[in-house]
């Protein structure tokens, strides 16, 4: 059976093969807008959903199983996406430093065409960030870090290291809750390694 990964990121690579499995990358094209008034869970949860049906719709014969996720970052209500320029990357740092927000990732493991089967979960960490200075956001933006991770931020970064604790699932944070994960693959018939 053929193990997918529905996802370009690189973070969700290098976490997923801490589980100990061989798998092929395909990344979606799908429309990533939420909806009038959805709920953030559901809103990842369908973008997973989304993600895995767009890759199976590439290989719908063969024996597959596929893992999709969205990460998304919510702070009093509000998304904070992927950073398009060094400004908004600033007002994003600016907003989160010394304060708290919740990473939420919704993830689908979709096994198909035999015994198919499709799982959709999420996991919430809460991220408390340090209250680092204008200097080190500067810093940190000039590296080009920022710009592809929702929040703008990496918390695996090791020069920046912008949180200063967290509460729940340290992988969900970089993007891929590990923990859940495997528990799910569990379930639909496909042994990992520890988590």
């Amino acid at each position: 059976m053929r193990i997918i990964l529905a996802s370009s990121s690189p973070r969700r690579k290098q976490l997923l093969a801490q589980l100990g499995l061989r798998f092929d990358i395909i990344a979606p094209a799908i429309d990533e807008s939420r909806l009038p008034a959805e709920d953030l869970v559901d809103y990842a949860q369908r973008l997973s959903r989304q993600k895995a049906a767009a890759v199976l719709a590439q290989i719908p014969q063969q024996p597959s199983l596929i893992i999709a996720a969205d990460t998304i970052v919510e702070q009093q209500g509000d998304l904070l996406g992927k950073p398009p320029d060094a400004q908004i990357a600033q007002a994003m740092l600016l907003r989160l430093r010394g304060r708290t927000h919740t990473v939420i990732s919704g993830f689908t493991v979709q096994r198909a065409p035999d015994l198919p089967r499709i799982i959709t979960r999420h996991a919430r960490t809460i991220v408390h960030m340090r209250d680092y200075n204008r200097d080190e956001i500067a810093a940190y933006i000039a590296s080009g870090d920022p710009f592809d991770k929702a929040g703008g931020y990496a918390i695996q970064n090791t020069t920046f290291q912008p949180v200063a604790r967290i509460e729940g699932s340290y992988s969900n944070v970089v993007g891929l809750p590990l923990e859940a994960l495997r528990l799910a693959l569990g379930e639909i018939g496909l042994p990992t390694a520890p988590a």
